[in-house]
């Protein structure tokens, strides 16, 4: 499901502001492309006065144009063309890169942004979502990074230079033009705000149609084990569509915007030409002014034009970096306190004291005043119904989530006054959804304590009894297992996730039902790497399978209502309560 919260709208002052930064740090290649950019526009603005002085000479009499003055000013115009090429090749190479590293630097914040965020941001927001915010929404900001400050600095250059030379050839001419500019302007200001929000919603779309197929493909095996292809086929489709309704909705806007537009470009050329001729017949303007004017006219109207053509990628970019934002002001709900320390050698004691939790996005609350005490090395499993709260209580160890009232310390300490780093490098977490990367068996054990040496991966393989198995592979570690490892069984799988852990070493163990998906044969082998792995550590176990806890140092039984039943595997059958009901059905079932 979609996050319920509803996504900030920012202003697109508010854009430009929290863009500024990243520009900024560039600003050394800014001013330089900035530079390049009027150098350019120079170039373009010569030619109308090089063509007016010629006109104007060439009306009096071909006695004043000499072939020294047509050569000076070919050569002038041919100088000016060849800053110009080399003006353009930095602009469009260093521009260019300019715009990449800052998409690279929104990227790399982006993503160590999203690292920080707690599991409740990612119970609610779409995984398509996310990556189409951190690829495609970025790719555009690159191209908007470079243009929008160029295209903006070029017209405004052209724009005022021409004003300033048009003036001083004919004023009442000019000021008619330029009439028509704010009228431009409005019509940019107002189309370009419709431009954005369907922008946006396409964004929006493309994230839910790559939801969708991710979903899809990710599940291909169930989709075909219940024959629902079409059914499928049939979601993408609309999700298809609707993405293509926006973009018929925003090549409608922009088809308005760019007639629009052709129709002050041609009241502009009519008002010139028609109030050019009359101003020539009444001789308050010269031939070669008039040709001025009218190259001056075509230098505005195509800025204008280019300014038309970069709204389209300016939208893109604005909605890139307002896509950015929504990840970027996601809030960091489990964070380092101030006062935050390593630690350091922990013995292994957990105390939940008086502890309350709900959920924070849909407050179904879990426990309430919560007093529990696991001892240094102690063995403590957890059963009961689904919904007690076991797999909760054991997340809240590591802090995935923060509780909403009370305390858990570590050996007396409140686990807030750790850093969550230092936290969670001492404990180790074997679970049911065995994860593993894309990758080879070496880089997935490894993982768990990256740069250990080959032979430590091997020894851990060997504790956690994948060894056998993983040398009797093709390539042996290093073969690649395929996505989520996806050529393994699930008894390889879930070893390759002890040996990892097994790497890691921690003091503290979390085994959430390591064991409940695998068939006999591989609970077997699994239950054997566990017993090891759990020698000489605080051990938390969460088991459906009773037969797997039974050694354990202490069962607690948690309900709705709290710990209800605590006690070994044989006082609690002697109490003959919850515990030995689930046991006896469990022995029934067997």
């Amino acid at each position: 499901m979609q996050s319920v919260k509803k996504e900030k709208e920012y202003t697109g002052k508010e854009l430009f502001a929290r863009f500024a930064p990243y520009l900024w740090k560039y600003k050394l290649t800014l001013f330089s492309d900035l530079f390049c950019a009027a150098m350019t526009t120079g170039c373009d603005l010569a030619l109308p006065l090089i063509m007016r002085y010629i006109t104007n000479v060439a009306i009096t009499g071909t006695q004043g144009l000499s072939m020294a003055i047509i050569l000076k000013l070919g050569g002038l115009y041919l100088l000016l063309r060849i800053i110009d090429c080399a003006a353009g090749y930095y602009m469009t190479n260093m521009g260019h890169v300019m715009g990449t590293r800052i998409e690279t630097d929104m990227r790399k914040d982006a993503y160590a942004h999203l690292q920080k965020l707690s599991d409740s941001y990612y119970n609610n927001t779409k995984i398509g979502q996310i990556m189409g915010r951190i690829t495609n929404d970025l790719f555009d900001v690159t191209e908007f990074a470079h243009h929008c400050p160029e295209e903006f600095f070029i017209a405004f250059i052209k724009i005022t230079l021409s004003f300033v030379i048009l003036m001083t050839i004919n004023i009442p001419l000019t000021l008619v033009i330029f009439l028509f500019v704010p009228a431009m302007l409005i019509v940019c200001i107002k189309v370009n705000g419709k431009l954005r929000q369907v922008q946006r919603g396409q964004r929006v779309q493309i994230g839910e149609l790559n939801a969708s197929i991710e979903d899809s493909l990710l599940g291909h095996r169930v989709v075909k084990a219940f024959t629902n292809e079409e059914l499928e086929e049939e979601k993408f489709a609309v999700n298809n569509v609707r993405f293509f309704d926006l973009k018929k909705e925003f090549y409608a806007l922009m088809a308005m915007f760019h007639t629009t537009m052709k129709i002050f470009d041609a009241a502009m050329y009519v008002t010139v030409l028609l109030l050019g001729s009359i101003f020539l017949l009444r001789g308050m303007i010269e031939p070669g002014d008039l040709v001025a004017y009218l190259l001056y006219i075509t230098t505005l109207i195509a800025t204008i034009r280019r300014i038309i053509e970069f709204a389209e990628q300016f939208q893109r970019g604005m909605t890139g970096i307002d896509r950015f934002l929504q990840i970027m002001d996601a809030d960091i709900e489990i964070f380092d306190e101030d006062d935050a320390v390593e630690l350091k050698d922990p013995k292994g004691e957990i105390t939940f004291h008086d502890v309350s939790f709900e959920y924070p996005d849909d407050h179904n609350q879990v426990f309430k005043h919560l007093n529990l005490t696991i001892h240094a090395g102690e063995k403590v499993a957890f059963v009961g119904p689904s919904g007690g709260g076991k797999t909760t209580l054991c997340n809240l160890i590591p802090r995935f989530y923060d509780i909403s009232s009370g305390k858990i310390t570590l050996d007396g300490q409140d686990i807030k006054h750790y850093t969550l780093k230092s936290l969670r490098q001492n404990i180790g977490m074997v679970q049911q959804d065995v994860y593993l990367f894309s990758g080879t068996v070496y880089e997935n054990i490894v993982y768990g304590c990256p740069g250990a040496s080959r032979e430590d991966v091997i020894e851990a393989a060997k504790k956690a009894g994948a060894d056998a198995f993983v040398r009797e592979l093709r390539d042996g570690y290093d073969t690649y297992i395929g996505e989520r490892g996806v050529k393994l069984s699930g008894g390889q799988k879930q070893r390759l996730s002890i040996a990892r852990v097994f790497l890691k070493n921690p003091p503290i163990l979390i085994l959430d039902e390591a064991t409940s998906a695998l068939d006999n044969e591989s609970e077997f082998l699994v239950a054997e790497s566990l017993a090891r792995l759990s020698e000489g550590r605080t051990t938390l176990t969460v088991a459906h399978r009773l037969s797997t806890i039974r050694n354990a140092d202490r069962i607690m039984v948690l309900t709705e209502d709290g710990i209800a039943e605590s006690g070994t595997h044989a006082e609690l059958l002697e109490l003959d309560g919850i515990y030995a009901n689930l046991y006896n059905m469990a022995n029934r079932l067997g």
